[in-house]
């Protein structure tokens, strides 16, 4: 039989997709990077059928591109072979929760918003929290992070044992749910942040944490970039156990404010939030407050209550929308970098005359706990010579970042976007043992080719 009549008996018909406007959506992430559609969408329900599919694919050496709700920014998502779209959206049941070890076991496909309705009612949530509703297995493939990942830790330290389709169709339960193991390698870690690249991640278990007794949350400007971003400094150097710690700089600043008709002082700013009891979260935001007057801060607005508290974070996740409504019609060069936090000011600083030279606007927004920060950079997409400006930009930037000690993403990944600077960052002893992985685990090249590594060498 053919490629589609075996998808067809691995599945069924009405979950073998070749329809042109679902074939080009699953080819199309929300970067800037050219799509690249594939040959065929098909939607498995649980392992054993993902399986099924793989081995398909194997036998057809067709490739393979996993799909989770389609929200990445570095071309992961492109079939630049064609090939097969594994979608895991039918994927989508919680399968088991233990409030009493804290932890859950879902599918591939559950995006961020579903586990957090599940679990609000039993007190708990999944802290790693990234702007878009993000799949969990799409979040795991990048290795994402968000607005409390400072105080939680990233996907890597959330993510607790995965099972995946290997590319011989077998399947792979990485580790038990035992929260500390000394047995073997780690095979977790080694697939979060792999891009689909590895294998195909289809049940993710994760930690929850206990819902906050309390939430307080603040804005506070400070007349220039470095004192916020000593500010922080100090906060983290205190060990204050802040939850949220964003910064956003001035002209992202004014792209919420009017956006979201907020009266914010428009000056590089922190969003803050503290988790706790009562008294702790009043604890810690009058330790910070007196440690940001040390910075010459300007002043503190308080969110008075739940309503404000979300309407602030409501604004700080809709940065990218309020940054695009500064320009009508602009499309956004979505970027990120990170470095050390005792390297942020000046790269920022550094980047924002860049940006100032260039003529480009880029509102900045930034985990600045860890040293992260994103730029929007508004462009004409039919202008090719401003577009190709946004790109020297980019590639300025991330050059500047490893320059620093950094990377050239703190968590959109690499795709296809930033293949150029993974040498640069890791050196070719790193690559090479990075391609050796590569082979060993997948040695048809089937698992999203040309992302991360890029074509495998002669």
């Amino acid at each position: 039989m053919g490629l589609e009549e075996d998808l067809i008996a691995a599945l069924d018909a009405d979950r073998v997709v070749t329809g042109a406007d679902e074939l080009r959506r699953h080819g199309t992430d929300e970067g800037w990077h050219p799509p690249a559609a594939p040959d065929f969408v098909v939607y498995p329900r649980d392992t054993e059928e993902a399986a099924r599919v793989v081995r398909v694919c194997k036998r057809h050496a067709t490739p393979i591109v996993p799909f989770g709700a389609g929200t990445s920014l570095e071309g992961h998502i492109a079939a630049l072979a064609g090939g097969v779209s594994i979608d895991t959206s039918q994927m989508d049941q919680i399968l088991r929760l233990s409030v009493e070890d804290m932890d859950v076991t879902v599918q591939a496909g559950v995006t961020r918003r579903q586990l957090d309705a599940k679990l609000r009612p039993e007190g708990v949530f999944f802290s790693v929290d990234p702007g878009a509703d993000a799949s969990l297995g799409g979040m795991v493939a990048t290795g994402a992070s968000g607005t409390t990942s400072v105080r939680y830790g990233t996907m890597r330290e959330n993510v607790l044992s995965l099972t995946v389709v290997t590319a011989d169709g077998e399947i792979v339960k990485t580790r038990s749910r035992a929260r500390k193991s000394s047995a073997g390698y780690d095979l977790t870690r080694l697939f979060v942040g792999s891009e689909g690249t590895l294998g195909l991640i289809t049940e993710v278990t994760l930690r929850v944490q206990p819902t906050p007794e309390s939430m307080t949350a603040a804005a506070c400007a400070f007349p220039a970039l470095d004192d916020a971003v000593n500010c922080v400094i100090e906060v983290l150097a205190h060990a204050i156990p802040v939850a949220r710690i964003e910064l956003l700089d001035d002209v992202q600043i004014d792209a919420v404010n009017r956006h979201f008709e907020l009266a914010l002082e428009v000056a590089p700013t922190l969003l803050l939030e503290f988790h706790g009891t009562p008294a702790e979260t009043e604890a810690q935001a009058k330790d910070v407050e007196a440690i940001a007057r040390t910075h010459n801060v300007l002043g503190f607005d308080w969110a008075a209550d739940e309503a404000q508290r979300r309407a602030l974070w409501h604004a700080r996740h809709g940065a990218y929308e309020s940054a695009r409504a500064l320009r009508p019609g602009a499309q956004g060069f979505t970027t990120d970098a990170c470095v050390p936090i005792s390297n942020l000011a000046a790269c920022i600083a550094e980047t924002k005359a860049d940006l100032d030279a260039s003529g480009l606007t880029a509102p900045i927004v930034g985990h600045v706990g860890d040293g992260n920060f994103h730029l929007a950079i508004l462009v004409d997409p039919d202008d090719a010579d401003e577009l190709q400006r946004a790109k020297d930009l980019n590639d300025r930037l991330v050059r500047r970042a490893i320059g620093y000690d950094g990377t050239c993403t703190g968590e959109h990944g690499v795709g296809y976007g930033k293949l150029a600077f993974l040498e640069l960052e890791h050196g070719p002893q790193a690559l090479a043992m990075m391609r050796a992985i590569k082979v060993a685990l997948d040695p048809e090249g089937l698992f999203n080719p040309g992302k991360v590594l890029g074509p495998a060498p002669d």
